[in-house]
């Protein structure tokens, strides 16, 4: 059975495609979660029609990160943290930690969207990555300082 994919499905194709696949793939799984429609004439003109309006959301969606972005990448974070012996601090500077200092600054973030694959255990100066969107990831400068 041929079928137009509405979204990407891992190993298969990316939005838009047609594909040939067996028919309880497609009747039991593509078609009833909303992945893939019956390869017809009606249905290709509806994909185009629909690859068009997500292009044009995402166009909007990068435009508005990076206005964002602009904003962000300007920041300066501060945290005074307790320390101990050889300047080891007691705690550590997490995603959370950030996320909250920006909350404080007027900045939305989601914790999630901060990118920092482990917290910051040590004094010094930090460049923190925001994932606004896959194409847009300003970075914003963490210092840490004794308290």
């Amino acid at each position: 059975m041929e079928v137009i994919l509405r979204e990407h499905v891992q190993h298969l194709g990316a939005a838009g495609d047609v594909v040939k696949v067996k028919d309880g793939y497609a009747r039991n799984y593509l078609l009833p979660k909303g992945l893939a429609y019956p390869a017809t004439e009606a249905n290709k003109k509806k994909i185009a029609y629909e690859a068009a309006r997500i292009a044009r959301q995402r166009a909007d969606e990068k435009s508005a990160a990076e206005t964002e972005a602009s904003r962000i990448a300007e920041v300066r974070l501060s945290f005074a943290v307790k320390v101990g012996d050889e300047d080891k601090l007691y705690g550590s500077v997490t995603a959370g930690d950030v996320q909250r200092k920006l909350e404080e600054l007027g900045i939305k973030v989601d914790k999630r969207k901060v990118d920092l694959p482990e917290p910051i255990r040590e004094l010094g100066e930090f460049r923190v990555g925001i994932k606004l969107h896959p194409d847009v990831r300003p970075e914003i400068q963490v210092s840490v300082v004794k308290e």
